[in-house]
């Protein structure tokens, strides 16, 4: 025999003929202790209940809402890397774009002034491509984190604001991702040709009388602005979560952000 599911507008109707039954056989009661009784009958009706009125009874438990979270960061991360992760997914985004590292601004002044600006130019890009080629495969990494939360970290971010778990991943996350992406950020400036290009704007800099000493890592360079990137839409996407219906994609996201 197939399980019958009930839902909460069947229940109500259920609940409410027990209870006038039961009233048929109640001695009488005072008005203050039946206003009591009711409330406390709506409370208990109330709990066990959801907000959709046709949708089936279910219990919000911690596990659910430890799923939930975990799966909307899961969502978010896939469609954030795949934004991201296509060409001029960093650099034609004016929100996350990557600019030259501040020490470089200095050599672009000065490469200007002799009209080799270009180089700098062509460097910039080359950023944004490493961030745009390193990106997807940090996906891995940011699942394996997701995966490693606590409950008790879960309990304390689903009644947190729009981008309480997201900012919970970047706090605790941050260091660990950063030492994690640095080979995988370092080998895409190499395959997209940015080290080369910087070699050559150093040289070509270099070459000039009395400039000032300047040196930049690349790599922290991209790597932080590529983080922040990647966070600044995560927040986005989680909102979005918690707040769209159309958003939430699997049955786990439509109970747990569904029910609040």
């Amino acid at each position: 025999m197939s399980p019958i599911t009930i839902t909460a507008k069947k229940l109500n109707r259920i609940i409410f003929a027990a209870l006038c039954m039961a009233c048929l056989f109640l001695p009488k009661i005072s008005s203050a202790e039946e206003s009591n009784w009711w409330s406390k009958g709506k409370g208990i009706l109330d709990s066990i209940t959801t907000k959709g009125k046709d949708s089936p009874v279910q219990a919000l438990t911690a596990d659910d809402m430890g799923k939930g979270l975990k799966e909307a960061l899961r969502v978010g991360t896939e469609n954030v890397v795949s934004q991201l992760g296509l060409k001029d997914g960093f650099n034609q985004d004016p929100a996350i774009h990557i600019p030259l590292p501040d020490q470089l601004k200095t050599v672009r002044d000065w490469m200007q002034k002799v009209g080799m600006g270009s180089m700098l130019d062509e460097l910039e890009l080359k950023l944004n491509r490493a961030a745009e080629t390193a990106t997807p495969k940090a996906k891995a990494l940011f699942w394996q984190a997701i995966k490693e939360m606590s409950i008790d970290d879960v309990k304390d971010i689903y009644q947190g604001p729009d981008d309480a778990a997201t900012r919970y991943f970047e706090q605790k996350m941050h260091e660990p991702l950063m030492n994690e992406m640095r080979p995988i950020v370092n080998q895409s400036l190499s395959e997209v040709g940015a080290v080369k290009s910087y070699n050559q704007v150093m040289g070509s800099y270099q070459s000039l009388p009395f400039v000032p000493d300047v040196q930049a890592d690349l790599t922290d360079h991209t790597l932080t602005k590529g983080l922040e990137g990647i966070f600044y839409y995560l927040a986005k996407e989680e909102a979005s979560i918690r707040k769209d219906p159309v958003k939430r994609t699997t049955d786990i996201l439509k109970q747990v952000f569904g029910s609040k």
